[in-house]
């Protein structure tokens, strides 16, 4: 008799585990969906290893002749000691600061970072009274980012939750392959903003370069200046009341509410000739590209 193959050995224990973890599977409409929480239990939406913060409990650290990886090893230092609130000091365009950060926390940083600032975080809140280098935010989670002054290139690129908020100007790029949350920036942003987001919402309030939202499969963009040109399928929408209440909203939650309102803000989504792409004649594909 053969014996087991090491794959399907392999493959029995895995589903064993995923049983006891009480992870089950669910048949959707021909697609299998792990159901990893249970809403009944609350404790079940943190981390395991999430620390116990006070948020009044405050320190700081100051950055200045630290690295990169000492800075953000003692901010998970101080949040094992139970310090909810952290401020560092003098970060001098430190690349890196506050990644991964899966934990609730207020973090302070007073002064400007470099690229890939508070990156792969999922639940602190963050606000940065100075300026940031590229992709700050990517891949953020849950939470909130606030940037006092101006942002680099693919700011909040693969955005899946939270609001990241910039109250300056933005470079190219902006919510590249955005999978969710809200992006918002005070003004203008550059080249292909929104190019192939997925879903989330990302507001404007200045104007937008050349190509946005070029390639988008879904979501919704708002803009509050002049558009230099849309992207491919990308198309102009109504402004609904619903859209209307959201903006004001959302807006006046970070102090960048216009005075005239949002009654001129312009509404972008996508035209979803793209959804089908493959099954298109080649003079079909031509036009719409």
């Amino acid at each position: 008799m053969e014996g087991v193959s090491p794959d399907l050995e392999y493959g029995k224990k895995q589903e064993a585990r995923a049983r006891e973890l009480g992870m089950m599977s669910e048949q959707l409409k021909g697609r299998s969906m792990e159901t990893f929480f249970e809403p009944a239990e609350d404790e079940n939406y943190t981390y395991a290893f999430a620390k116990d913060v006070d948020f009044n409990k405050r320190t700081e650290v100051d950055a200045d002749g630290m690295t990169t990886t000492e800075v953000n090893r003692s901010i998970r230092e101080l949040m094992d000691e139970g310090y909810g609130t952290i401020v560092i000091k003098n970060p001098r365009g430190m690349h890196s600061l506050g990644v991964g950060i899966l934990n609730r926390l207020n973090l302070i940083i007073d002064g400007s970072t470099g690229y890939f600032s508070t990156g792969l975080i999922d639940g602190p809140n963050v606000r940065i009274n100075g300026r940031v280098g590229w992709s700050c935010g990517e891949n953020m989670m849950a939470g909130t980012v606030m940037i006092e002054k101006n942002a680099g290139s693919t700011f909040g690129a693969a955005i899946r939750g939270g609001d990241l908020v910039c109250k300056g100007h933005v470079g190219s790029r902006t919510g590249i392959d955005q999978k969710g949350g809200t992006i918002i920036v005070g003004g203008d942003t550059g080249a292909l903003t929104g190019f192939m987001m997925q879903r989330g919402r990302m507001i404007i309030c200045g104007n937008a370069g050349k190509n946005l939202g070029d390639s988008m499969y879904d979501g919704t963009i708002f803009i509050g200046g002049e558009i230099r040109s849309l992207g491919v399928d990308a198309i102009e929408a109504e402004l609904t009341d619903l859209d209307r209440s959201w903006l004001n909203r959302k807006l006046r939650q970070y102090g960048l509410l216009p005075e005239k309102g949002v009654d001129h803000f312009t509404k972008i989504i996508a035209g979803k000739q793209l959804w089908n792409y493959d099954n298109l004649e080649p003079n079909e594909k031509k036009l719409i590209l």
